[in-house]
């Protein structure tokens, strides 16, 4: 390996430059490149779509910069998400309209065919109605696209939003669409979705199929929806999963075991974030929640070794083989050089380059992620906890002006991305669920997200728990 992981942890936070990206009104994107063999060929009515190019800011003119391309895709069939309009990021393959995923050039390819989950939704009666704006190549978590426009936090625009999916999560919170369905790496879904007040659900990797997707990790990518609570989550998580439709099974929160690592987890949270969280643990406790204070040994040091090591070594083959398939006459040394976010280019550049070799990886994938995986699956037998709490940020959403590199936490400047994945990034290794559920303060506060994980594969009783935890934390107080 020829850089240490604290350099390019280093890399990956956002630069200040160009921060706004542009638009123009397009029609017929079916006219511009296609070019794609995954999922099902299909002709979709052409849409007229209002599309935002790359370097006009005068016309990224969709709300909050959330958006990439609009139009209107109807569904194949009727079910069980009849009427349900969602937004898609932009690195999911949707036939007939660009998939950009958030870098200039990619903005003339458009894929002939759905992604595998697309054709899913489709057929469950959810209409699509446009691409969301994403931090570029998703390798990100404040939505700050140079190409295509600084996404802003739905609560308060001053703010960010969150990544890489945030302009996802921000068209659900403002209403623009009623389900958005992101990507997460390491945090991608449920780190915007906490920092706009929303649900954010990462499955067991590999509940989802990847195929149809700009994907930039095998190990750790997946699918995740966004929603306004956990029963529309858990709604998408079956159609996701190709599964029939059903509802949860009612949990009981008196007696429930939950695990609370203050160890890592904990460590450094922001005065709100940890206010709002010792709340919640109180509500748990007087709902007769057994709380289990116990610690995840040795779990930042696990997480550290497999978490750069995996996602850029394969960002390096699949980003070629991407390039390769879907851009046909494209070195990629032209495709990095129209890569507008200079965090990203510089990280890409790093990855292309090989920056992580091949035995650091195969430790990586080997030894050390099942030494994680390991840690999680002794800690809920031994503890005997059907999940883990903690809060999804150390941090509450923080200004755009002043937050692109670094923030200020209890007054410290300390690294942006590193901060936000803190506490998403260790499950996402280990392939376990997660969900963050949105808090709200009486008093007009900026939302928290509190985060539960589970063992592996236990995603519908993960969701379960969540929704119980939700009612309870939802409900209004009663006067004394």
């Amino acid at each position: 390996m020829t850089m240490g992981i604290t350099s390019l942890i280093s890399r990956l936070i956002i630069l200040p430059a160009g921060l706004l990206a542009a638009g123009a009104l397009v029609s017929g994107c079916s006219e511009r490149q296609s070019s794609d063999q995954a999922g099902t060929s299909v002709t979709p009515e052409p849409p007229s779509s209002y599309h935002v190019s790359p370097g006009k800011p005068e016309t990224q003119t969709t709300a909050h910069a959330s958006f990439i391309t609009q139009f209107k895709r109807s569904p194949t069939h009727s079910g069980p998400l009849d009427s349900l309009r969602l937004g898609i990021k932009d690195n999911i393959h949707v036939a007939g309209v660009p998939n950009t995923a958030g870098t200039p050039a990619l903005d003339q390819f458009v894929p002939s065919a759905d992604a595998a989950i697309i054709e899913r939704l489709l057929a469950a009666g959810a209409s699509i109605i446009g691409k969301n704006n994403l931090h570029e190549l998703a390798y990100g978590i404040t939505s700050a696209n140079s190409a295509y426009g600084v996404v802003r936090n739905a609560v308060d625009p001053t703010l960010i939003a969150g990544g890489s999916s945030g302009g996802t999560a921000v068209a659900v919170a403002l209403g623009e669409i009623d389900v958005g369905i992101g990507t997460d790496t390491g945090g991608s879904v449920r780190i915007p979705a906490a920092l706009n007040g929303l649900v954010g659900f990462r499955p067991s990797t590999g509940r989802y199929p990847n195929s149809g997707m700009t994907l930039i990790s095998t190990t750790r990518d997946t699918a995740g929806p966004i929603t306004h609570d956990v029963a529309t989550a858990a709604l998408i998580d079956d159609i996701l999963a190709g599964n029939p439709v059903s509802k949860l099974e009612p949990v009981t929160l008196a007696g429930l075991r939950i695990g609370v690592p203050r160890d890592y987890f904990y460590d450094q949270l922001s005065e709100h974030v940890a206010t709002t969280t010792e709340r919640v643990l109180d509500q748990l406790t007087k709902a007769g929640v057994v709380l289990v204070e116990a610690d995840l040994p040795n779990i930042g040091a696990l997480n550290n070794a497999v978490g750069f090591p995996v996602v850029l070594f394969e960002t390096n083959k699949l980003l070629r083989d991407y390039v390769a398939t879907h851009l046909p006459g494209v070195s990629i040394d032209a495709f990095v050089a129209q890569i507008a976010s200079p965090d990203v280019k510089a990280v890409v550049s790093d990855a292309l380059n090989g920056v992580i070799d091949q035995a650091t990886y195969d430790a990586a994938v080997g030894e050390h992620r099942v030494a994680l995986q390991a840690a999680y699956a002794d800690y809920f037998a031994a503890q005997d906890v059907a999940a883990i709490l903690f809060p999804t940020t150390p941090i509450e959403a923080q200004p755009i002006t002043t937050s692109l590199e670094t923030v200020q936490l209890n007054g410290a400047e300390v690294p942006t991305f590193p901060t936000y994945i803190r506490n998403t990034d260790p499950g996402s290794n280990a392939g376990i669920p997660g969900i963050s559920i949105p808090v709200y303060d009486s008093n007009g506060a900026l939302p928290v997200g509190i985060e539960i994980d589970g063992p592996v594969n236990s995603d519908r009783r993960l969701l379960a728990i969540a929704q119980a935890i939700e009612t309870l934390i939802s409900a209004k107080p009663t006067s004394e």
